[in-house]
């Protein structure tokens, strides 16, 4: 019995690990690493106007790093351990420049930042572009949780909330504004977050 008894303890503990591992305050992890998060946003959009790119961490020890490196003609995927001499050769053949994107590397990896990519929306006919940051932070890392992504997304300008600070369509349509298929809530006037199963 005593057994049992021990057994359903630590059923009980194992659950509640679980279920307080499973959400992070992202607002709270968004202004702790605010000067990291905002770099990374400034670097990669820098960097991203000179030749266009994504980069992804395809590993939970953020030591294999993906880039998605755009040409005039094709997109060229490839993938490299963090630090890998083939990486800085690759960029330069393809015409990157690697200081800003080794930058980035050590800037996301700091703070378990999965991928970082540009993406386009329009509002009232006009195009648009954000940028567009998935994070994993190692609270998630538990064998019983599901894997979570929190998604932050950088605008350009100010944009539009609802009075429960969800994400409008604009001033004038007051609309949930969705990015793929997302729900996004207002860290402050230029920066969102939202929770997904997908990074991407």
């Amino acid at each position: 019995m005593n057994n049992k008894k021990g057994h359903i303890v630590l059923w009980a503990l194992i659950m509640y690990l679980a279920s307080s591992c499973k959400t992070v305050n992202i607002t709270n992890y968004y202004h702790r690493h605010q000067s990291i998060l905002d770099s990374i946003e400034l670097v990669y959009t820098q960097a991203y106007a000179h030749k266009p790119f994504s980069i992804e961490f395809t590993d939970r020890a953020f030591d294999r790093v993906s880039l998605e490196l755009a040409t005039d003609t094709l997109t060229y995927i490839y993938e490299f351990w963090v630090g890998e001499d083939r990486m800085q050769d690759t960029l330069r053949k393809y015409g990157f420049n690697p200081a800003p994107i080794n930058t980035l590397i050590v800037l996301m990896r700091s703070v378990d930042c999965t991928w970082a990519n540009n993406l386009d929306y329009y509002t009232e006919e006009r195009k648009h572009y954000l940028t567009y940051i998935s994070l994993w932070p190692r609270a998630f890392n538990f064998p019983f949780v599901n894997k979570k992504y929190y998604i932050l997304t950088y605008f350009q300008q100010p944009q539009y909330f609802d009075n429960e600070g969800n994400l409008l369509a604009g001033r004038k349509l007051r609309r949930i504004r969705k990015i793929n298929a997302e729900v996004f809530r207002r860290i402050n006037d230029k920066v969102c977050y939202t929770l997904s199963d997908r990074f991407r």
